[in-house]
């Protein structure tokens, strides 16, 4: 038998191992984390920290454990005493601690058991590590809103004439400070031509920034672009805030789509052009401003200032360097390099490994009108390259999008003069060269729509239309589709 003594003893052992386990526990939940904590006894004197607490506060475990809460404080109270004294939590109290007199952030909870109290609890935080944060915080917000310009002439592939003549003109705005207007289709690489244009200027090393001017509202687009003081509007920062002319000063601000600009905005941009100031919202003080402003546009600008929709004195204000980007059907002599630019860039982005893209491939590109130009370009051999096997390493016309082909057979019919007897003219009825195109048109939208399972948006995008042109052509040839019948019935409402 045991003696009573004995059962004691070994209960007592199991208690001060269970206590051991409960501590050793505690003390990899501390160190586990990134905070500096430090825990007192009720006289405030030292028991636990963290690694992350030496770390921080520039002490050793030796110089802490056993001492004072006071031993750490450089600036200000000790917290844990203040928590001692009346039992009550302390939250965000900035003071200073350790040797090198470390800003930190301090929140102190009390430990109480059964009512009694066993002393304190600190959890500090490194405040220059949340300011760092923070300016991080705020330079990926900038990135996010301000596309930073990465693109420079050696990226704007082509060898046409017209393509030679562009670069060569831009390259000589390049280096002055006139306004540039871009002109040409969309996808035609306008917004290419702003970041080579800035990237080859004195301005390089500055701050490059794009706006949609017809992605935003009118009010929204006039306090992006000039910024707004203090109560301007509801739901202003009571700060105010830069517009993005206050921030590319210095730099280049490319306006992209310029037409679709409201009067009233006009008006305040040719103030900044002619007067080199800005006024905020809300503001009455002129702002001095230094800014390059690169333009673009894919609609006839003077067209509408004989329309009346864009002021005559703002369109010779950015019309003062002009160039125009061709579209891809009229420079064909430039897909070939760019199908070679493209398949090179999907060979990085999706790890494939294709050498080369056949003769037949390239002749079906050509005998494509392009309506989405590069942009649709890029759209056609992404999707190729996705339809190719992974052991495959030619591209071939098997591998281009149906609709491409049916363009091809389009093409042919134009090509070829009408015989009276030609049994592929005759086959429908004697059907004229327009119908044939409505057919084929017809025939290639209701093939991608059924590629993309309905999907009009998706539909659009391939075919480098806009939703709204789709829903159109769709009405116009009776195309139904019932995923999104109650769109076009919204549309033409």
């Amino acid at each position: 038998m045991k003696s009573k003594n004995g059962i004691i003893n070994k209960e007592l052992l199991l208690v001060i191992k269970k206590q051991k386990e409960i501590l050793s526990t505690l003390k990899a939940i501390i160190n586990s984390t990134d905070d500096a904590i430090s825990v007192v006894n009720e006289k405030g004197i030292h028991t636990l920290v963290n690694d992350a607490y030496t770390r921080l506060i520039g002490l050793t475990e030796q110089d802490v454990l056993g001492e004072s809460s006071n031993i750490d404080i450089a600036e200000g109270e000790s917290m844990h005493m203040k928590v001692l004294r009346t039992k009550q939590s302390v939250h965000g109290v900035r003071m200073k601690v350790g040797p090198n007199k470390k800003e930190v952030l301090v929140n102190v909870s009390p430990v109480i058991v059964d009512g009694e109290l066993k002393g304190s609890v600190a959890v500090i935080h490194d405040l220059s590590e949340i300011r760092n944060l923070t300016e991080e915080l705020k330079l990926v917000k900038k990135r996010v809103r301000h596309l930073e310009a990465k693109y420079t002439f050696d990226d704007i592939v082509g060898k046409s004439r017209a393509m030679i003549i562009a670069k060569e003109q831009a390259i000589k705005a390049a280096i002055t400070p006139a306004t540039v207007l871009l002109h040409g289709e969309s996808g035609t690489g306008k917004e290419l031509f702003a970041h080579a244009i800035h990237n080859h200027s004195d301005r390089k090393n500055r701050q490059f920034i794009r706006v949609n001017c017809s992605a935003l509202t009118e009010t929204l687009l006039e306090s992006e672009l000039f910024g707004y003081e203090s109560g301007a509007f509801t739901g202003a920062s009571k700060k105010g805030r830069k517009g993005l002319f206050e921030e590319a000063d210095r730099g280049t601000i490319f306006l992209d789509e310029i037409g679709m600009m409201s009067m009233n905005l006009q008006a305040k941009l040719l103030r900044v052009l002619q007067e080199k100031e800005i006024v905020r919202v809300g503001g009455n003080e002129p702002i001095n401003i230094d800014v390059r402003i690169i333009s673009a546009t894919n609609i006839n600008l003077e067209n509408a200032v004989k329309n009346g929709h864009f002021r005559e004195d703002l369109y010779y204000r950015l019309y003062v360097i002009p160039i125009f980007i061709p579209p891809l059907r009229n420079r064909k002599e430039d897909i070939a390099p760019l199908v070679a630019n493209i398949i090179r860039k999907c060979n990085q982005e999706f790890g494939r490994n294709i050498k080369d893209v056949s003769p037949e491939v390239i002749k079906i590109l050509l005998n494509y009108s392009w309506p989405g130009n590069i942009r649709e370009l890029e759209n056609v051999i992404e999707r190729a390259v996705i339809n190719m096997k992974l052991n495959e390493s030619i591209l071939g016309p098997n591998h281009i999008p149906e609709f491409i082909s049916l363009t091809r057979q389009e093409a042919q019919y134009e090509e070829k003069p009408v015989v009276e007897n030609d049994s592929k003219y005759t086959e429908k009825g004697n059907m004229g060269l327009k119908a044939l195109k409505r057919e084929t048109e017809k025939g290639a939208i209701i093939k991608i729509l059924r590629s993309f399972n309905g999907d009009c948006q998706k539909t659009a995008n391939y075919l480098g239309i806009s939703i709204r042109t789709l829903y159109y052509k769709m009405k116009k040839y009776h195309i139904k589709n019932y995923m999104n019948l109650n769109q076009i019935k919204t549309v033409y409402r």
